[in-house]
């Protein structure tokens, strides 16, 4: 496969390291020096001929973004602004988490029912587990609830699958993500890239079945729900989380 047809489907390798955000910023902000920055901004759409300027900033902050791109057009007053979820990531394998939260933060967002609201907080620990014999005496497994109480939760998220997904990808503040640019930092002095735009990464992730898994927790297509857990013990480690594998969009 050609470079440009690579391009085309939003993923690259190439030489040199890759230290941390700060890098992707000082790309954008010198795109005319960065093939990356211009096989970027081609793949969001922009013809480099007519580009003016490129800014990037860092976006401060609890939000999906964390590089906000504004590009500046010839001849046209308005500006173009693009906003960037970032994942750097060094294992291929590896689990990022994109979303966490008390769950009461959760039932503002998506109205969840008070009996499914019970059944999660048995499941983080926020409520002690209501039957003896559980693997984990702070709190209970998805597996370990009873049938009727496991489908109630899948239908609950089936039903909400798609507002769910956009919420803990996207967002929906000010800064909502509009593409997620995934870098894998490589053991040689390389690395690899992938970008796609909001829609296409919640397709990819969003596909397959909810269901829960063989040790406890949901399966949301491809992101995984569990509780937070670590924290050296502290109340934050009953919050819920969720969690990706960013190197799926490289498939």
């Amino acid at each position: 496969m050609d470079l440009n047809k690579k391009v085309k489907l939003g993923s690259k390798t190439a030489k040199n390291g890759f230290r941390n955000e700060e890098d992707i910023i000082i790309k954008f902000n010198n795109w005319k020096q960065h093939t990356d920055a211009q096989n970027w901004l081609q793949i969001m759409k922009y013809n480099l001929d007519e580009i003016e300027y490129v800014k990037a900033i860092k976006i401060k902050g609890s939000y999906k973004t964390d590089v906000q791109v504004q590009i500046s057009i010839k001849l046209k007053e308005s500006i173009d602004c693009k906003n960037l979820s970032v994942k750097l990531v060094s294992n291929p394998s590896g689990f990022n988490q994109i979303d966490k939260r008390w769950i009461d933060k959760y039932v503002e967002l998506w109205n969840i029912p008070e009996n499914i609201v019970k059944l999660l907080k048995l499941f983080t620990g926020e409520l002690e587990p209501c039957k003896k014999n559980v693997r984990d005496k702070r709190r209970m497994f998805l597996d370990e609830m009873s049938d009727e109480e496991q489908n109630l939760i899948l239908s609950f998220f089936r039903e909400n699958k798609i507002l769910i997904i956009s919420d803990i990808l996207k967002g929906r503040d000010k800064f909502t993500a509009d593409w997620m640019l995934v870098i894998l930092k490589k053991k040689i002095n390389s690395y690899e890239w992938a970008l796609k735009d909001i829609n296409t990464v919640m397709n990819i992730y969003g596909k397959d079945e909810i269901k829960v898994t063989n040790n406890g927790s949901l399966k949301i297509g491809s992101i995984t729900m569990q509780r937070k857990g670590g924290d050296g013990g502290r109340n934050s480690a009953k919050m819920l989380q969720f969690k990706i594998n960013p190197c799926l969009l490289f498939d």
